[in-house]
């Protein structure tokens, strides 16, 4: 099967630098999936899993915000974070969750838009971890 060479690059350095089957990744404007020699394309990446197979086994990575591009048969992502499913601690993550919404739930009734950003941003970013973890770990 032929492969295309997956970059995922956060401000912190490379995370994944490999030849792969297959990417699915979370879009802005909804999932996407690219195989090799995809016609070229940008997009911008929200937060969720981004997953990948290579030789039929699949990895997860929980990505936050950023950008993709694919071109010359590899995908780059550029994004702000990006975490292993099998690296994140799931109790630490549903804590987050529960601070978030908790979070949330004040903003709301406080009318503050800003913390109410924030708040939505964290809760976001605590259910990816969860849910790529919960892949990593099927």
């Amino acid at each position: 099967m032929a492969q295309i060479h997956l970059e995922v690059v956060t401000p912190a350095g490379p995370v994944v630098s490999d030849d792969v089957d297959i990417v699915t990744a979370p879009g802005v404007g909804g999932e996407f999936g690219v195989l090799a020699n995809h016609a070229p394309f940008l997009s911008t990446i929200k937060t969720g899993t981004l997953s990948f197979k290579k030789d039929k086994q699949a990895k997860y990575l929980m990505v936050s915000g950023g950008f993709s591009e694919v071109s010359n048969n590899k995908i780059t992502f550029l994004v702000e974070s990006a975490e292993y499913g099998n690296d994140i601690d799931v109790d630490r993550a549903m804590q987050a969750k529960e601070r978030a919404e908790k979070r949330l739930a004040q903003a709301q009734s406080q009318s503050e838009s800003f913390n109410r950003t924030r708040a939505e941003a964290a809760l976001q970013r605590a259910l990816a971890r969860v849910r790529a973890a919960e892949l990593a770990r099927q």
